[in-house]
């Protein structure tokens, strides 16, 4: 199919000259030449583009319905688990405050996540209705729970006063 482009030129007195009928003025239309889409990379000009990512380890272990009651009810040390949801945004946000709270308890506090898509089971046994939601244990009993995406501070109250229990 092909297309077609007509100009016309305006009418005007005949002694008068438009600036529209010369087709000159149509490169107004047209791209600049200075536009990068116009012109080959000058090798003086280049740039370089460097893609760095942040890739840290996550600290916090997963568990599963599998591995709860071993990882979590039966532990020496005081537990805190992460109840998420992949699709679940704000929980990105608590999975770097809980892999933050994993290294700086280290030895004092076991950190865990429980993705509750794939183990609904152990997140309805808590009655878990909305995600992200944070639980905290001490020789297998639940002691805490802070619901919802909070300051890290909110974290940080709740695990001290687990570890003073």
């Amino acid at each position: 199919m092909a297309a077609s482009i007509s100009f016309s030129t305006p009418q005007t007195h005949p002694h008068r000259i438009s600036p529209y009928s010369n087709l000159n003025s149509l490169r107004l239309f047209s791209p600049p030449s200075n536009l990068r889409i116009n012109r080959r990379p000058n090798p003086r000009n280049a740039s370089l583009t460097l893609n760095i990512q942040c890739i840290s380890q996550p600290k916090a272990e997963v568990v599963t319905k599998d591995s709860w009651n071993k990882m979590i009810l039966e532990s020496g040390t005081p537990v805190l688990v992460e109840f998420y949801a992949s699709w679940c945004g704000p929980c990105r946000m608590v999975h770097r405050v809980i892999d933050e709270l994993a290294a700086e308890y280290e030895g004092k506090l076991k950190c865990f996540v429980l993705n509750t898509d794939t183990d609904l089971q152990v997140a309805e046994d808590y009655e878990i209705k909305a995600v992200p939601v944070v639980m905290l244990f001490k020789n297998g009993e639940k002691c805490d729970s802070v619901i919802g995406t909070m300051p890290k501070d909110f974290y940080i109250a709740a695990v001290e006063r687990v570890l003073k229990q």
